[in-house]
């Protein structure tokens, strides 16, 4: 068996060595450094102290009441009692506390911390250990779950050192770029990328933007820094997509200008105030822009206004809209991120085409308003745990605007999915409406739970609406 080492190809650097000192390095078989490699070593050992491990802790699940069945998710034989139940007198032990790990980063010197809001989701207590191997434990002041961002806060009795935001819009494709984080514990590990791609959406939200890196992602990793080759952190890493688990050079972090939005509007106040028009928007495909008598498909299309919204009055039903503000829309995936991160009341400008001619329209910036009443659908009956792993509330006008759905359309949406449930395997994803489970409709919280609990076929049918298109899937219900 061979095994093949890898190597990094960097610019070729011009390095001015006499002659003689080259011949004799050449003889004594001594390696020449890079300049490249040399000013990599030199970010990493300048940038490291301010990259820290994040430690989040949940309580012990709860032992079940007397008439409630069992979890039996992580038994040995946890499969074989779901399907027949477990023996007489059976006791379920006691499940024990649960330990995640994650990165993060030093904001400021005060002690403010960045990561993901998945790693600190539902934590009793978190710890963040510095790279000096100190550890204090950690408030959070906020968190975003439409972006994946959490900001934590310190204190470690003296001034920490922080990293710089970089300007994510400027990073070009090619760009090589470094994480830094604590893949499955080994605190500070380095791995080096390019920047494989711009502005990916992985159907995380509207206000997600994502870079796209080669570099090796992994379990652990989540809530570090990508850095670009000045020391800036130009990204939080958050996702990666594999089929194994493992990293496959296909990994996603959250832009730096997103998050220097979002972690500036957590520390005013723990929460973030978003932007809001008003407007069901879809992308113009070659044959609408054919259609409508447009040179190219660019720009988002208003399909529908929500009325009394900031946009009701100003903007038409076919307007195409170009810019926000002089920033060009140039699919409706851009507009979302725009408005979202531009301070509610203020007075914006936009460019749309109608009828044929460029407009300039004024309206002032609303405040969104999020989806309430959150349930979690997580319903066991008597024969079997049984669910779908995930937390669904009303479908508001807000949201329908948002996500594009009609108005002759009801159902739950879709707010969050736990890892490895069966809706996550089905393919489910946040943002989806459920629509009908079974042969019942689901317009409430309580209608899913109830078609849930009733449903007798697995895997069951289920209708979602995503992004205005109805979609059959079959969930293994489990």
């Amino acid at each position: 068996m061979s095994i093949r080492k890898s190597s990094r190809l960097y610019p070729r650097t011009t390095n001015w060595i006499g002659a003689s000192a080259l011949g004799a390095a050449l003889l004594a078989g001594t390696a020449i450094p890079s300049l490249a490699d040399e000013a990599l070593a030199d970010l990493v050992e300048t940038v490291s102290p301010s990259v820290v491990t994040i430690v989040a802790v949940q309580d012990a699940a709860p032992v079940p009441a007397q008439g409630q069945e069992f979890d039996f998710e992580g038994h040995p034989f946890g499969e074989f009692f779901k399907r027949f139940g477990g023996p007489e007198g059976f006791k379920m032990p006691d499940r024990g506390p649960s330990q995640g790990l994650g990165s993060g980063f030093v904001l400021d010197e005060d002690g403010y911390i960045v990561t993901n809001h998945h790693v600190v989701d539902n934590a009793s207590t978190i710890t963040v250990r510095l790279s000096d191997d100190r550890s204090f434990e950690a408030e959070i002041v906020g968190t975003d779950p439409l972006t994946d961002i959490a900001v934590l806060k310190i204190d470690a009795g003296e001034a920490l050192q922080p990293v710089k935001l970089g300007d994510s819009d400027v990073i070009r494709v090619g760009e090589d770029v470094v994480a830094i984080g604590n893949p499955f514990g080994l605190n500070a590990t380095v791995t080096t990328g390019i920047v494989s791609a711009k502005g990916r959406n992985i159907s995380e939200g509207p206000y997600a933007e994502f870079i796209q890196t080669d570099a090796a992602i992994n379990k652990g990793n989540s809530g570090g820094p990508l850095f670009n080759m000045e020391g800036e952190v130009v990204g939080v890493n958050s996702a990666i997509y594999s089929p194994s688990g493992g990293s496959v050079g296909l990994g996603f972090a959250v832009t730096s200008n997103i998050v220097d939005h979002i972690t500036a509007d957590l520390r005013d106040d723990g929460q973030v105030s978003r932007g809001w028009l008003g407007v069901s928007i879809q992308n113009v495909s070659p044959e609408l822009a054919a259609a409508m008598g447009i040179d190219t498909a660019t720009g988002a299309l208003v399909s529908d206004i929500v009325s009394g919204s900031p946009a009701d009055g100003v903007l038409q039903q076919g307007d195409v809209i170009l810019t926000f503000n002089d920033e060009t829309v140039d699919s409706s995936s851009d507009l979302p991120i725009l408005v979202g991160t531009t301070k509610v009341g203020t007075d914006s400008v936009i460019t749309v085409l109608r009828n044929g001619q460029e407009e300039q329209l004024e309206l002032t910036i609303g405040q969104h308003q999020a989806a309430s009443a959150e349930a979690d659908v997580t319903v066991d009956d008597k024969v079997a745990g049984t669910s779908l792993g995930v937390t669904v509330a009303p479908l508001t006008e807000t949201a329908r605007a948002e996500m594009g759905v009609g108005e002759n359309v009801d159902g739950v949406v879709v707010t969050g999915l736990k890892p490895d449930s069966p809706a996550a395997k089905a393919g489910l994803q946040r943002g989806d409406v459920i629509v009908k489970l079974g042969e019942l409709e689901t317009v409430t919280p309580d209608d899913l739970k109830a078609a849930l609990e009733s449903e007798k076929t697995d895997p069951a049918l289920v209708l979602i609406n995503r992004g205005g298109n109805q979609i059959f899937v079959a969930v293994e219900i489990a």
